[in-house]
């Protein structure tokens, strides 16, 4: 069981497999925040709207193709997982095809019944990747902070002696701090 939230965007347009893709997404993540939708338009404002960690998709849609989704997904940000759910790819150059498109992974409707044995692997993954962007995230925001304290000091170096070896030595605490965290010594 994955224990964490995600937000599942799901194209899909047939209701009765909206149904059970939830059914065996509940089965498997403990907080799926899942939205629906069936076209391009859609899509786009959920990309916008919702901010999905992870595109859930057909292949065969009412007004477009799967590819379709997945491009647009691809250029709104490269970094969001697609995995396609599908009847349609049985030929195994299609299937191919996704793949070098930028899917993550397919998995044929027929297995519907054990979709989340399937999906899960896959949407660990998905934490993952979410887990280590959080980690960089943070970094980065520690050294802004860091970057942020070295130019308050470097601001009041225009004092007397005293307080320049003062906020000198305070400068070099803050870099060996940066160093210790990430991982470098300073020599």
């Amino acid at each position: 069981m994955i224990n964490r939230k995600l937000n599942i965007l799901l194209v899909e347009d047939n209701q009765n497999d909206v149904f059970l893709i939830k059914r065996q997404v509940n089965k498997i993540i403990s907080h799926p925040v899942i939205e629906v939708t069936d076209n391009l338009e859609g899509c786009k404002d959920q990309l916008v709207n919702f901010a999905p960690d992870v595109v859930l998709s057909d292949y065969n849609l009412p007004k477009c193709t799967g590819l379709d989704i997945l491009d647009m997904v691809k250029d709104f940000d490269p970094n969001i997982e697609f995995i396609f759910i599908t009847g349609t790819i049985q030929d195994e150059e299609l299937a191919a095809n996704t793949i070098l498109n930028g899917a993550s992974g397919y998995i044929l409707k027929k297995h519907i019944n054990n979709l989340g044995e399937k999906l899960e692997p896959l949407l660990k993954k998905v934490v993952i990747n979410m887990v280590s962007r959080d980690e960089l995230r943070e970094r980065i925001r520690t050294n802004k902070i860091t970057v942020n304290q070295i130019y308050s000091y470097l601001d009041k170096m225009n004092s007397d002696n005293v307080e320049q070896r003062a906020n000198i030595n305070q400068i070099k605490e803050s870099i060996e701090r940066f160093n210790l965290e990430d991982g470098r010594d300073i020599e």
